[in-house]
């Protein structure tokens, strides 16, 4: 069966922006670790943010039906054709995954 780990692999924070735009004292995200891992078929793994799904899961499909990231748009893009590194849409305190396909 094809599964999809996600790894945390960095979070970020655009630190000018939180001061200029948002109210309150921003640190970066405080829904993941870094080096944190999930194992995802096509729904949601549990504890996962849910933000950061709807940003994530159109490449985990991609992987899970048999995709990759080294056709068209995506030619000579990454190393490895069954893995993508994708992040959530969060302006102020993005937060970068590695999305590997597995077979388990």
């Amino acid at each position: 069966m094809r599964k999809c780990k996600i790894t945390v692999l960095k979070k970020t924070l655009n630190y000018e922006l939180a001061q200029q735009y948002c109210e309150a004292n921003i640190s970066t995200c405080p829904c993941l670790e870094e080096g944190q891992e999930f194992i995802a078929g096509f729904e949601k793994p549990q504890n996962f943010c849910d933000w950061a799904w709807n940003d994530i899961h159109k490449y985990v499909v991609v992987l899970l039906s048999g995709g990759n990231f080294s056709t068209d748009a995506f030619e000579d893009w990454m190393k490895d054709d069954k893995s993508m590194i994708a992040c959530c849409t969060d302006g102020i305190r993005p937060v970068v995954f590695k999305l590997e396909k597995i077979d388990c």
